[in-house]
């Protein structure tokens, strides 16, 4: 299903981004119309492909699931990802502030996102992976596939991102 309530073939491609390096990390490719509870098996496999432990994930708001911020915590994980935004705008910075139904961790993330430290590290999106994302549609290619099924998809997504990794290092 997409935004504009239809319904179309479409394919949803998730990239992970090292913010220090800027190297694309992790690829997946999916048919699901959303990105909630793909965070977390996209934080598994970059731990496969780097062989170290993910410690902070900087997310898109759009994957927000708040069961993925308590199994983030478990493995010692800190997401910053934004609360979502309330329908009211003079409830705007409620957002940040822990609700009654919230467990411990999300009480905490709630807590963190609302600090200036956090928000500066969440501005980081813009220069990582937007950045990679407009490289990869620009100039790899990697906007309308001529290929079809999802294992085709992840390849031609995956060849992206090595020449966007092999031009940029």
């Amino acid at each position: 299903k997409m935004s504009n309530g239809g319904f179309n073939p479409a394919i949803n491609v998730q990239l992970a981004v090292d913010t220090q390096s800027r190297a694309i990390v992790g690829v997946e490719v999916t048919n699901a119309g959303s990105d909630k509870g793909l965070s977390e098996p996209m934080r598994k496999q970059v731990e496969e492909r780097c062989g170290q432990k993910v410690q902070e994930h900087l997310m898109d708001g759009g994957y927000l699931v708040m069961d993925e911020i308590d199994n983030a915590a478990k493995d010692g994980v800190t997401l910053f990802v934004p609360p979502t935004k309330p329908r009211d705008p003079k409830k705007l910075d409620q957002r940040y502030v822990p609700k009654p139904t919230d467990s411990e961790a999300q009480a905490r993330w709630r807590e963190m996102m609302g600090s200036q430290q956090a928000q500066t590290i969440y501005k980081e999106r813009a220069s990582t992976i937007e950045t990679a994302n407009a490289d990869l549609k620009t100039h790899r290619g990697l906007e309308q596939f001529r290929v079809r099924g999802l294992s085709k998809v992840r390849s031609v997504a995956i060849w992206c991102a090595l020449a966007f990794n092999l031009l940029h290092f």
